[in-house]
C-alpha cells in the first residue's frame, strides 16, 4: 500500500464552469497540487476536465463518493479509472463487500490500462456533520468513535485510507498505524469562513495531527489570487511538517 510520505495539498475544483476549472488547472498545476473533481465538475463537465487534467499531467482525485451494491460500484470504478487518477472515494457505509469490490475493480482496470491503480479512500463521517447530528442519523457515539469503526471496515477491505475530519486523525493513526492514510476536507486557514463545514481545522493543525492529504476549496478557488493563496497554504503545511 502506497501513501503520501509528506502531506499533500488537494485543490477542490468546486466551480460552475469548465472555463473556471481550466483556469485553475493552468494556474496551479505547476505548484504540484492534486485536483479534486467532485460532483459539480464531474457531473457538469467531467469528461472535459478530466481530459484537461490528463493533458496537463496533473494528478486527479475523483471524489465520486460511490455508495451502492457491490456490482454497481465495481462498474462505476471501472469507468472512472483512467491515467492520472490517483484517488477515488467510496462511502464506508457501503460495507465490506462494496469496499472490496471498489479496490479490486480499481486494480483490475489499472492492469488493463497499464497504469498505477488509484488509491481507494472510504468516506467516514462528512465534515459537514456536527456531533449533535449523529443521533438523528441513528449513529451511536461521537464522530471519533464512528470514524474508527468505519475505518476498520475500510482497512479490512484493503482501502488505502479514509476521508475524515482532522479531529479524528490522531486516533486513526494510533489505531491503524501511520501507513493507513487520512484524507481531510474541512481545511480552513485562520480567518477563513467555515461555510457549511462544521468539523474544521487549519492547515497547520491538520498536518500536526498527521493528515496525509488536505483538501482546500473555497479559500483557494474563490480567492482574488488563487496562486498566492495556494502558496500560503503550502508554506503553512511545510512549516508544520518540519515541526512535527
Amino acid at each position: 500500500m502506497t501513501v503520501a510520505t509528506q502531506p499533500k495539498l488537494i485543490v477542490a475544483l468546486d466551480v460552475a464552469t469548465l472555463g473556471e476549472a481550466t483556469a485553475l488547472v493552468d494556474q496551479l498545476a505547476p505548484l504540484g497540487v492534486i485536483f479534486k473533481v467532485g460532483y459539480e465538475p464531474l457531473f457538469g463537465f467531467g469528461d472535459a476536465i478530466r481530459a484537461k487534467l490528463e493533458a496537463a499531467r496533473a494528478p486527479a482525485f475523483v471524489d465520486a463518493k460511490l455508495h451502492d451494491i457491490p456490482r454497481t460500484v465495481e462498474a462505476a470504478v471501472t469507468a472512472l479509472v483512467r491515467p492520472g487518477v490517483r484517488i477515488l472515494t467510496v462511502h464506508a457505509l457501503g460495507g465490506n463487500d462494496m469496499l472490496a469490490a471498489a479496490v479490486n475493480a480499481a486494480a483490475a482496470r489499472a492492469r488493463e490500462l497499464g497504469i498505477e491503480p488509484p488509491q481507494i479512500f472510504a468516506v467516514t463521517i462528512l465534515t459537514s456533520i456536527a456531533p449533535e447530528d449523529l443521533n438523528e442519523l441513528g449513529l451511536r457515539g461521537g464522530p471519533g468513535e464512528n470514524v474508527i469503526r468505519l475505518a476498520a471496515l475500510a482497512r479490512d477491505a484493503r482501502c488505502a485510507g479514509v476521508v475524515c475530519s482532522p479531529h479524528e486523525v490522531r486516533d486513526l493513526k494510533a489505531y491503524f498505524g501511520a501507513d493507513f492514510a487520512a484524507l481531510c476536507p474541512g481545511i480552513r486557514p485562520v480567518g477563513a469562513s467555515h461555510g457549511d463545514q462544521k468539523r474544521v481545522a487549519t492547515p497547520a493543525s491538520a498536518v500536526e495531527a498527521g493528515a496525509d492529504y488536505l483538501v482546500v476549496g473555497r479559500p483557494i478557488v474563490a480567492a482574488a489570487d488563487p496562486i498566492a493563496a495556494t502558496h500560503a497554504i503550502l508554506a503553512e503545511m511545510e512549516r508544520a511538517a518540519l515541526a512535527r
